[in-house]
């Protein structure tokens, strides 16, 4: 797909992509430039004081009894540890 520069360094990411990735207006990207390519990377921003609270968390696990369990979606794993994205999202 061509896309073209705008004013005030505007480019419109076509529908298509944002539908097929998810994006709604007013998400987030990482801007990365390497070997003459741009890149867009979605992220998610948390407020400093939850991430704060969750290195908390991990750091008083015991390791030695706890039983560690991998996750496939960050959401079902926030819910495990108590976190409402819901409710910390801007």
């Amino acid at each position: 797909m061509l896309v073209e520069l705008r004013s005030r360094s505007q480019i419109t990411i076509p529908a298509e992509i944002l539908k097929k990735i998810g994006a709604v207006e007013g998400d987030k990207f990482e801007v990365i430039e390497k070997d003459g390519g741009i890149f867009l990377c979605p992220v998610v921003v948390y407020p400093k004081s939850e991430m704060e609270r969750i290195a908390k968390l991990i750091k008083d696990t015991d390791i030695e009894s706890r039983n560690i369990k991998a996750y496939d979606d960050v959401s079902k794993m926030f819910s495990d540890m108590g976190i409402n994205l819901d409710e910390i999202q801007d």
